[in-house]
């Protein structure tokens, strides 16, 4: 909720309610008081409107309605990014969210929901950002195309995470390849990148296995891949 309101402060987006149970508002107490004081209407609620409004097992008891969070795909990539996570067609909502949460920590520019992905707005995505979902830039759009081509337009490198590279991670680091502005390409669980994305790519990496695990998920490699791209432009 606090990067909720830090977002709304920085005139990205709105907050328009807070509810809260009796105890929740007593436990953020500093939040509860930081709404009320940027005019967000709040209201006290039961446990059990808590949980139908949240969705969850073990709601936390605060709940806000807060306006849609995705901006236009010129906007993400205004500027002169130098990193940033494209998820193609990821339908789990978990490791979408579990994506975005990396590329916010690693320091990324944008995150793009790229095709038929999964919606960033779904609950248990959100959620699973634990509040990332503020910190960057995040555009949709359903025509991969026109994600390559902005891409391309911003100055980007597009890799491909792709376990059946021939190339991996670490052969690249050490030719000095990920140093560029990049646009990670990160396919579904179950399907990964199309040919057709693969073969738009200028290239694609591999996250070496130097152990007897047959891979990665989705999401541990999403890590691996971003961290390595921001050290190596870091350093």
């Amino acid at each position: 909720m606090r990067e909720a309101l830090d977002w709304a402060e920085r005139d990205a987006g709105r907050v328009f309610e807070l509810f809260a149970t009796p105890e929740a508002a007593e436990r953020h107490a500093e939040v509860w008081q930081r709404a009320g004081a940027a005019g967000v209407p709040t209201s006290l609620i039961t446990e059990k409107a808590a949980a139908g409004l949240s969705e969850t097992v073990t709601p936390q008891g605060l709940v806000a309605v807060c306006g849609l969070v995705d901006v236009p795909l010129t906007t993400a990539l205004a500027g002169s990014p130098r990193l940033v996570a494209v998820l193609v067609e990821i339908a789990d909502p978990g490791n979408a969210g579990t994506v975005l949460r990396v590329a916010d920590a690693a320091g990324a520019d944008a995150v793009i929901f790229a095709g038929a992905a999964v919606d960033p707005h779904n609950g248990k995505c959100v959620r699973t950002t634990t509040g990332s979902l503020f910190h960057l830039p995040v555009a949709r759009e359903r025509d991969v195309d026109v994600v390559v081509a902005a891409c391309r337009d911003a100055g980007l490198r597009l890799v491909a995470a792709d376990g059946r590279a021939d190339q991996d991670l670490d052969a690249a680091d050490r030719a000095g390849d990920l140093v560029a502005p990049t646009a990670w390409l990160f396919g579904s669980e179950a399907h990964g990148l199309s040919s057709e994305v693969r073969a738009g790519a200028d290239t694609a990496l591999a996250v070496p296995l130097h152990g007897r695990a047959e891979s990665l998920n989705l999401a541990t490699a999403a890590a691996v891949c971003l961290y390595a791209t921001a050290r190596a432009q870091r350093a």
